[in-house]
């Protein structure tokens, strides 16, 4: 067989793992030829291919981003995008697909399958949103550079007896926010799934400062005030329909020195959380992740993708993965609210 394999939507470490994953197993063991297709779903659609060799994937296991790129292109979005997509796929005498990444890309992925091709989808996400996996490669690493940055600031905010707010990723489920507040000690944790007192975040800080501590505020960036709305940073929409948010660390510090007297800075970590080295705990998750993603494409199980679920690597139905996010349970939120103040 002839395997093509593609990274969409944003980047995450883990992904050149899979890659090699996936090629050193399918030629090893399967004898397929493994094609990569460049920057996400624009690749089938406009014929920009890399072919995947053993030595290609020699020493990626480490390295973050995609040697592939990424884009968040919708072929169905794009003129003639399905039929184009087709067309590069027949060319290039591709058997099937291996797609990587989150919501966006595997709902492409679950449509395809009902348009005939077939296709096996592999999770990725830093925000651990994705349904019917219990984790996603990329989130653990994501958690880890935020709690490492909420240990540095901790610092620089005692020092100078000022609330920090760090605003972490998080469109709409608060896991890294979560995570990365109870590992870091956050004073207050605020996420997308449930709306905010401001009023009751400055009695926190309050408290905070009464004990002679400088107070740590993480709010994910889709988290909003109560009556409020998301903050964003642009109205524009990409090709699957979302905006680009971020803002309310900023709000936020300003509201808590507005209403506290307190001097407060805001820190906004953003796009490196999903730089640099991945940790061990991704690193083994993505290798298992496309070691059985090619054993689903060499056994015909299409329209499925690989999950975790406990220790063991499953498949579930695309359609199962794509049909809702995994959101923050209001009971483990309510574990952490103990520990705010």
């Amino acid at each position: 067989m002839r395997v093509g394999v593609l990274t969409g939507g944003g980047d995450c470490p883990g992904l050149n793992a899979v890659l090699r994953a996936v090629t050193r197993k399918g030629i090893s063991v399967h004898q397929h030829e493994i094609l990569g297709f460049r920057s996400g779903w624009l690749g089938p659609v406009e014929g920009l291919t890399a072919p995947l060799t053993l030595d290609r994937v020699e020493d990626i296991l480490s390295r973050g981003g995609t040697i592939l790129g990424s884009s968040r292109t919708n072929p169905y979005k794009v003129d003639d995008g399905i039929t184009r997509l087709k067309a590069t796929l027949a060319e290039h005498r591709v058997d099937a697909l291996i797609a990587i990444g989150g919501e966006d890309t595997l709902g492409v992925a679950e449509q395809l399958t009902h348009d005939g091709v077939p296709v096996v989808g592999v999770p990725k996400t830093i925000d651990n949103d994705l349904d019917a996996t219990d984790y996603t490669f990329g989130f653990d690493t994501a958690v880890h550079i935020a709690t490492e940055a909420i240990d540095r600031l901790r610092t620089t905010a005692e020092s100078h007896h000022r609330a920090l707010v760090v605003e972490v990723m998080g469109r709409h489920a608060g896991w890294i926010a979560l995570h990365s507040g109870l590992a870091g000690g956050a004073n207050v944790i605020l996420v997308p799934e449930q709306p905010f007192s401001v009023e009751r975040v400055c009695e926190w800080v309050e408290q905070r400062f009464e004990r002679q501590y400088a107070p740590i505020i993480v709010v994910a960036e889709g988290a909003v005030p109560e009556g409020g709305k998301e903050l964003l940073v642009t109205g524009e929409r990409d090709a699957f329909g979302h905006v680009r948010l971020g803002g309310v660390g900023t709000w936020l510090a300003d509201e808590i020195a507005k209403r506290t007297g307190k001097e407060s800075r805001a820190v906004v970590l953003g796009h490196v959380q999903r730089g640099g080295t991945p940790t061990a705990y991704d690193r083994v998750l993505a290798t298992r992740f496309g070691l059985h993603a090619i054993d689903a494409i060499t056994e015909g199980d299409f329209g499925k993708m690989v999950a975790l679920r406990g220790t063991d690597i499953v498949r579930v139905p695309l359609s199962e993965a794509t049909a809702q996010l995994k959101t923050v349970p209001l009971e483990r939120y309510a574990e952490a609210e103990v520990l705010f103040g």
